[in-house]
């Protein structure tokens, strides 16, 4: 076998990205969780999932998902 010229990503450099990806995910729900039912939104809980779940599985969607909501709020 031939060794890898540069090492594939594991062990702590994988956990901690993953660990990083569940907490924004999840803040990032929380927040927009929060905020909608503050401002009595009925869709709240739609709001929060869908940036929860595209932050997680899709990162830029997510963020798509987030300034989507900022800008609907009013």
């Amino acid at each position: 076998m031939l060794p890898l010229q540069m090492g594939l990503p594991g062990g702590i450099e994988l956990l901690v990205v993953t660990l990083l990806v569940f907490v924004l995910s999840f803040v990032g729900a929380y927040w927009v969780y929060t905020d909608a039912e503050k401002r009595g939104d009925e869709y709240a809980a739609f709001w929060a999932l869908a940036v929860g779940v595209l932050t997680l599985f899709t990162g830029l969607g997510g963020l798509l998902a987030l300034a989507v909501y900022v800008w609907q709020r009013d």
